[in-house]
């Protein structure tokens, strides 16, 4: 047992106390609380509770000198720590409904499989507004979306009283003027003291002020989505506010049918047909078996959590389709199975923020009278507490986001769905490296409900357990769209094209450019991934060999010409492009490679009367100008589009008829045993984009450059073979001892001297040999340095830990783990469980 030490902090209850269930105190008896709060500490801490609560309910307590905020995990009448040592719970937030059981199963699950302290997982799972208790009373009142509008008339007064120099302010007005209505995260996007600024306003009768129920404001949030999108094909010149109408409505975006488009266009194909039916059943059978149960133990959700234990398990469904299959139309019509049931809500699941736009206009198209909430790291944090409270609240039926809403409340969840479940972005790689795919496969499993993993590409882990039995594998094996067929995949041997001595331009070779005049020529669209931005990876000095090295990182610096800049990608160090050589003072610096830049460069070269976009993390930093751009790509206002990883997945280019693939080699021959299989599920996915609409003259046309091209991956690519690609894989991997066939754990050690790292980790290993943990099914490699040895100026290494059992390997590391944390050492270390990328 640990309890309070000499800095006054509150008592720690002993890890087997903390983790048994605890009866609740009899009423009127005095309590004392266990609460997790935020700290690498794996132990829930004591405060004494003089007032009403329950399990689940966030408080304010003391801890050393601060205020902080805690859940309540148990209740209890004893305490092991001295009584004069406890101190008392501040302030408890009764107006909150309890996060549930089911929610805390989650959490607790999570910290146990990933080595990591209960509250360390579940305080960060709630937004940051509500872990402030001054923010508690404004969140309350705020039980729906403030919006402003300006005052009958008040236009003119306005603009009169606001001096042009105060540019911010005239921005907000005519922000408002224009839009008619803002909510309070828009208003702050114009100008950053909105707040105080529109108080002042409304004082004077020029602005005014609602509050709008949270069902109403999506619902109004719908129909202005649809009036801007009736505006816009007249008002082409408003493009910043058509844009999200142009998303919205994405019926033709996502090969999906609204509910009033013809019949035709809702006519599923065999395979969607098959799959429908089986979540339909599966959703029958959980709903109908935890009715049962929930009615014999009380009918309440609470109740139901419960008797879900006793319940089987509905196995997950791997929903594989090739690009352009419907994927999206068969995860609409089982959220619409899964909505009727009363108060019943969803979860759906997306690797990245760039795709959370289109599928919410998708599913606010299909579901105009249901609330819909988004969650994410982009959305302002008022706004994320706003939509989270909602979800928590059950007000919110439908719940939109990326791996962070996995860790979501959501008191009626009856499905979720993972799109892209293939995608390596579904785990976190910082803080608490968490597979939001995998919680959310185990959240499914606990409450007896069904799970959609959708992929043109599964991963090989969820692969296998399809061939094993463990999930249902629903396959739909041709495109939805009529007469629609998979694109021809080609391959540019660019050693070939070299001996016969053909021109190639920037990287692109003439069969490529050939390729894309004819599409120009044809008024067709044709995209371009390279996954490199930038201009060129380096700038070198012919001279004397000097290159763009970044003096943080063991990195080079990339040339953005546009910026005039070279930037690390690791660390962020930015510098001028020098005027000459830093080491000879030689002029002719030149960059070597090719980045996303330099192909858009080349091409409007070549093409000077073409329309080129170019989508990567540069190209959009600012909010809303992804968005921008592929209104634009589908508003056919783009003929090439120059893209990286951004632009090849989830999106349903219509018109684009050619995608050519330049530098497809990089991954070929990586050090990384998942290389091989990233790069196919990328390849499949950028090939997907085209000719997904029925065309007269044939199937699309995809172009790959290669040095390689007799190497099987491309093989397998060219027959659109997935199924023949992971058989090959697997067996590599079953040789070889590789995941899925084993599990593994990655211990980094981070320090500002690499030989401090090595010592450290070398230690951990002399730990784990010792006779109180060593076991025959655990096996260590050696400490080695990580292939980016240094970022930052911080030097790192890394020891792997791996077992075929993996839970000998969990027994494994909740040992070595207390043993680690003894360990005084001048490195910063962390642990983490199934990494991605070692």
């Amino acid at each position: 047992m640990t309890r309070a030490d000499d800095l006054s902090e509150p008592s720690l209850a002993s890890t087997e106390d903390a983790l048994s269930p605890v009866a609740m105190p009899r009423i009127g008896a005095p309590a004392i609380a266990r609460v997790a709060l935020d700290t690498p500490l794996l132990t829930l801490f004591d405060y004494r509770l003089d007032q009403a609560a329950s399990p689940g309910q966030l408080v304010q307590v003391p801890f050393g000198r601060r205020q902080v905020v805690g859940v309540v995990w148990e209740l209890t009448h004893r305490s092991e720590v001295d009584p004069g040592k406890l101190r008392d719970v501040t302030a408890v937030w009764h107006e909150l409904p309890p996060l549930g059981d089911d929610w805390r199963d989650l959490m607790q699950f999570a910290s146990r499989y990933y080595q990591r302290g209960v509250g360390e997982v579940a305080l960060p799972g709630v937004p940051a507004h509500l872990r402030t208790p001054m923010r508690w009373p404004r969140l309350l009142a705020q039980r729906g979306v403030q919006r402003y509008r300006l005052a009958d008339g008040a236009l003119a007064a306005l603009l009169e009283n606001v001096p042009a120099r105060l540019r911010a302010q005239r921005r907000l007005a005519e922000g408002l003027a224009q839009a008619g209505t803002l909510d309070a995260d828009e208003v702050r996007t114009l100008c950053a003291k909105a707040a105080d600024v529109l108080k002042q306003w409304a004082a004077a009768g020029w602005v005014v002020v609602d509050t709008v129920p949270f069902h109403e404001a999506v619902r109004h949030a719908d129909e202005a989505d649809s009036e801007d999108d009736e505006s816009s094909a007249t008002e082409s010149a408003e493009a910043d506010d058509s844009t999200d109408s142009a998303l919205a409505d994405t019926s033709a975006h996502r090969d999906v049918a609204p509910s009033d488009a013809p019949r035709a266009a809702r006519t599923l194909t065999a395979g969607q047909a098959d799959a429908v039916a089986a979540i339909h059943d599966a959703l029958e059978a959980a709903g109908a078996r935890c009715l049962d149960a929930a009615t014999s133990t009380g009918e309440n959700d609470a109740a139901r959590t419960g008797a879900a234990d006793d319940l089987p398990p509905c196995p997950p469904f791997l929903l594989y389709g090739v690009t352009g299959s419907g994927k999206t139309e068969v995860y609409l019509r089982a959220v619409a199975e899964a909505l009727r049931e009363r108060d019943a809500q969803v979860l759906v699941l997306v690797p990245e923020i760039n795709l959370t736009p289109q599928l919410e206009g998708v599913f606010r198209a299909r579901f105009p009278e249901e609330a819909l909430v988004t969650l994410h790291s982009g959305l302002a944090e008022g706004e994320r507490a706003r939509h989270w409270l909602a979800a928590h609240r059950g007000e919110a039926r439908i719940v939109l986001g990326t791996r962070l809403a996995v860790m979501a409340s959501l008191p009626h969840l009856r499905l979720i769905v993972v799109d892209e479940e293939h995608d390596p972005s579904y785990k976190q790689q910082e803080g608490l490296r968490y597979s939001a795919r995998d919680l959310a496969i185990w959240r499914a499993n606990r409450l007896r409900i069904p799970v959609v993993l959708g992929s043109a590409t599964p991963s090989l882990d969820s692969w296998r357990r399809a061939e094993q039995g463990r999930y249902v594998r629903l396959a739909m094996p041709e495109r939805a769209t009529p007469d629609a067929v998979l694109p021809r995949v080609s391959l540019i041997d660019m050693d070939i094209e070299h001996k016969r001595q053909r021109t190639v331009h920037e990287g692109l070779s003439q069969s490529l450019l050939a390729a894309i005049r004819a599409r120009l020529e044809a008024g067709e669209q044709s995209l371009l991934f390279l996954n490199r931005r930038g201009y060129a990876p380096v700038l070198n000095c012919d001279a004397c060999g000097w290159i763009s090295d970044c003096r943080r990182c063991s990195a080079h610096m990339v040339l953005h010409k546009p910026e005039r800049r070279l930037r690390c990608h690791h660390c962020g160090a930015e510098s001028r492009i020098p005027h000459a050589c830093p080491d000879c003072g030689n002029l002719d610096l030149a960059p070597l490679g090719r980045g996303t830049q330099r192909i858009e460069e080349a091409l409007a070269e070549q093409f000077p009367e073409a329309r080129l976009a170019r989508i990567d993390a540069d190209s959009t930093r600012r909010k809303g100008s992804a968005q921008a751009l592929f209104a634009q790509v589908h508003a056919g206002e783009v003929d090439i589009l120059i893209g990286t990883q951004m632009v090849a997945k989830g999106h349903d280019f219509r018109n684009v008829t050619l995608v050519g693939v330049v530098n497809a080699d990089s991954a070929l021959f990586s050090h990384d045993f998942r290389a091989a299989e990233r790069l196919f599920a990328q390849l499949m996915q950028v090939a997907g984009r085209a000719g997904r609409a029925a065309r007269a003259d044939g199937p699309g046309d995809v172009l790959i450059q290669t040095r390689y091209a007799s190497h099987p991956l491309f093989a397998s690519l060219m027959r659109h073979d997935y199924a023949g690609f992971a058989a090959q894989q697997l067996e590599e991997r079953r040789v070889a001892l590789l995941p899925p066939f084993t599990h593994q754990a990655l211990l980094r050690a981070e320090a500002r001297r690499l030989d401090d790292a090595m010592t450290f980790l070398k230690q951990a290993r002399e730990i784990a040999a010792t006779p109180a943990l060593h076991d025959t099914r655990i096996a260590l490699w050696d400490p080695v340095p990580m292939t980016m040895v240094r970022i930052a100026g911080t030097e790192r290494a890394q020891l792997v830990v791996e077992s075929p059992h993996r839970g000998a390997l969990q027994r494994f590391l909740t040992h070595w783990m207390g043993e680690l944390r003894a360990l005084k050492a001048p490195v910063r270390w962390h642990l983490e469980v199934d990494p991605l990328e070692i």
